[in-house]
């Protein structure tokens, strides 16, 4: 996890650089889910596939996951099939699900900023956990 220290000179400031951050995860959120769909396709093909021929083999489906091996922290996937590349883009799609909210109920928290009046001389210091922000500290010059 990285926090960093954004300093702003107005709410408008803030509030445009969380609308950025918005549109981007959207954007990028969007393109993941058109891939989903296609990874997902593959995956069903792939188990249909598995099925008929297993069935026509009389075996059962091997369940352990062969061809994955862990090193430290990093797990490592030797000939990934469709359902490896489908679990991990389905990760990939609820952690930007998540993110999308964190910056829309942070855009909704600030909205009474703009309430404030004049605030010359104020600046914004927003603290952001892994780019999403979580505190806003009001320093006067």
């Amino acid at each position: 996890m990285v926090v960093e220290i954004k300093e702003y000179t107005s709410a408008e400031e803030i509030a445009g650089t969380l609308e950025k951050k918005i549109s981007e995860t959207k954007s990028t959120l969007g393109a993941y889910l058109r891939r989903l769909d296609d990874i997902r396709d593959r995956a069903e093909k792939s188990k249909k596939i598995r099925e008929i021929v297993m069935k026509q083999a009389g075996k059962k489906a091997a369940t352990e996951n062969l061809g994955e091996i862990t090193i430290g922290n990093l797990s490592i996937v030797l000939e990934a099939t469709p359902f490896h590349e489908l679990t991990a883009i389905e990760k990939v799609v609820r952690s930007h699900q998540e993110k999308l909210i964190i910056l829309q109920k942070a855009r909704e928290a600030l909205k009474w900023i703009n309430e404030l009046g004049d605030t010359k001389g104020v600046k914004y210091l927003v603290i952001e956990d892994d780019s999403l922000p979580n505190r806003v500290l009001f320093k006067l010059s």
